[in-house]
């Protein structure tokens, strides 16, 4: 894995988990009893995006470096990927 690859994978890892974390611990306009007028009742209220930001950032961190040490580390290779049908018959 080159520089350009690990900053690709660092990216895709962290939109993937920014929207898995989004969800958590989130509350609606009808949940806080204050629907502003022209939205929806099921609209977010009050979204804290920098302990979102900080948690996707350290989720997706610790998920890199442990996928940056099988790929660094020769845990699995290429030729295990591609003799990976063997495995299956």
């Amino acid at each position: 894995m080159n520089l350009t690859g690990g900053i690709v994978l660092f990216a895709s890892l962290w939109f993937l988990t920014l929207f898995c974390v989004m969800p958590i611990g989130q509350r609606s306009q009808a949940d806080a009893g204050e629907v502003i007028p022209g939205t929806h009742a099921g609209a977010p209220s009050g979204i804290n995006w920098r302990r979102k930001l900080i948690w996707t950032t350290a989720i997706t961190s610790a998920m890199w470096a442990v996928l940056a040490w099988i790929i660094l580390g020769g845990v699995i290779t290429r030729a295990d990927i591609s003799n990976l049908d063997q495995w299956i018959r």
